[in-house]
């Protein structure tokens, strides 16, 4: 059965010098407060360390053949650097422009994109030319729901003694030890260290076994073409 938060953080108390407490989200006492921010804090720390699996999620912009522009999604925390943007109509993945200015010259030029082409700004993504009808633009992305309720959706933060953690619990528990130490002046060095031993044997294990590929690959994947756009003269 998965650990509360509260049971993370009864493990956490003795290890840290302060009373076993038994109510910490609700609670206004000033430790309750600091546990509940540190908590929250770790607990995005961890998440953002690595692209976890388990907060692996799928975008889909289903095309009309006019928007270009669409919302991320509510939980959208990143993408992953190598994650590419595919339609369901090609067979290879949109070409991404990571300079604005270079967007903003094709949009001022009017050039005609090969493959069409993406970039994210102002919380959302931007795909030229526009989808078609009937054709969906899908990528990956990192979810920020890290905390599970006991019941209803996941959230982006603890709010509930009785919440989980989705990662990790021991991770979790490990981090909050060494950075209250930390912020309390204490002798932190070996606590960090057992942190950072368990989260990079963790990343080793949600990285899973790699692919087996027979025949060579004419094309690698992740190689973006070298024109994106129309030469037009």
């Amino acid at each position: 059965m998965a650990k509360t938060i509260l049971d993370i953080i009864k493990e956490v108390a003795p290890v840290i010098g302060i009373d076993v407490p038994t109510v910490v989200m609700a609670g206004q006492e000033r430790e309750q407060i600091e546990l509940k921010a540190l908590a929250n804090e770790m607990a995005s720390r961890i998440a953002k360390a690595y692209d976890w699996q388990t907060l692996a999620a799928i975008a889909s912009y289903p095309g009309d053949g006019v928007t270009e522009d669409f919302n991320l999604p509510e939980d959208y925390d990143r993408m992953p650097v190598k994650a590419k943007v595919w339609s369901t109509s090609i067979n290879r993945p949109l070409t991404p422009i990571t300079d604005r200015d270079q967007w903003l010259g094709m949009e001022v030029q009017a050039f005609d994109m090969l493959f069409g082409a993406w970039i994210i700004y102002g919380d959302q993504i931007h795909i030229k030319t526009a989808v078609p009808s009937g054709v969906t633009a899908k990528h990956w992305y990192q979810s920020n729901l890290v905390v599970k309720p006991e019941s209803g959706d996941n959230k982006d933060a603890f709010e509930a003694d009785s919440d989980t953690f989705r990662l990790n619990a021991q991770l979790l528990k490990l981090g909050m030890i060494w950075q209250w130490k930390a912020n309390k002046g204490l002798a932190y060095g070996e606590d960090m260290a057992s942190y950072e031993d368990l989260k990079e044997k963790l990343i080793s294990a949600d990285k899973g076994s790699r692919m087996l590929t027979i025949g060579r690959q004419r094309v690698p994947y992740d190689v973006d073409i070298a024109y994106p756009v129309a030469v037009v003269p």
